[in-house]
């Protein structure tokens, strides 16, 4: 029996460079293939009918996602799956108390920052239920989830934490009062043991959503 291949579609070429490292060192480069294009323009040819497309937390930012997700559509065979799954918005990784500064940071952070992420999103907190049908497609499930990683944690949880409180302190630089920026900075040194990248008390708290919609089979 044939080994199953993936065609992964993303418009960056560094995102796909990654993708490509990972499989080579899994041992699975032979059946990936990377296509570098934008999901809102017209899709080069992808060869033969897929029988499984998946698209994670990227529906809503995307300026046509009926168009995006009409070409899915046509990319499928007949009785064809599509997965969607989509955040409620960025994950939480601090404890409530740190053991220094006021407690609640992370929340203060974020409520800042919300009318701003809100508007960076095109499509905020939506329900594709709607626009699967438009397409085409039945959707056959919707599961709302909370994925919760091993214990330990991983060291990828610290480093994604780093990733998005530096998009934050970035966002924030001005706005946040002194006693919370001086933290926030402590917990962005790679060099400090308080940081996120040595915690050992981080989490990671996100919400999500699934869609599973299929292309109807073809009848009689």
């Amino acid at each position: 029996m044939p080994r199953s291949r993936v065609t992964a579609l993303d418009r960056s070429p560094q995102l796909l460079r990654r993708l490509r490292e990972a499989a080579e060192r899994r041992g699975t480069a032979d059946r990936l293939g990377t296509v570098e294009t934008d999901l809102d323009a017209p899709w080069p040819d992808l060869g033969p009918s897929a029988d499984l497309a998946w698209a994670s937390a990227s529906l809503h930012h995307l300026a046509d996602p009926d168009g995006t997700l009409r070409r899915t559509f046509a990319a499928l065979r007949p009785g064809g799956l599509l997965a969607v799954v989509e955040p409620d918005g960025l994950p939480r990784f601090l404890p409530a108390d740190l053991g220094t500064g006021r407690p609640g940071l992370e929340d203060r952070c974020r409520a800042l920052t919300a009318p701003r992420t809100a508007e960076a999103a095109l499509h905020p907190a939506a329900d594709w239920a709607p626009a699967l049908e438009r397409a085409g497609f039945t959707v056959e499930a919707e599961q709302r989830y909370a994925p919760r990683p091993p214990r330990p944690l991983p060291d990828s949880v610290g480093r994604y934490a780093h990733a998005v409180l530096t998009r934050l302190r970035a966002a924030l630089d001005g706005r946040l009062d002194p006693e919370d920026t001086e933290v926030l900075d402590l917990l962005l040194d790679p060099s400090d043991p308080e940081g996120v990248l040595s915690r050992q008390d981080l989490d990671f708290r996100t919400e999500r959503t699934l869609w599973v919609a299929r292309r109807p089979p073809v009848s009689g």
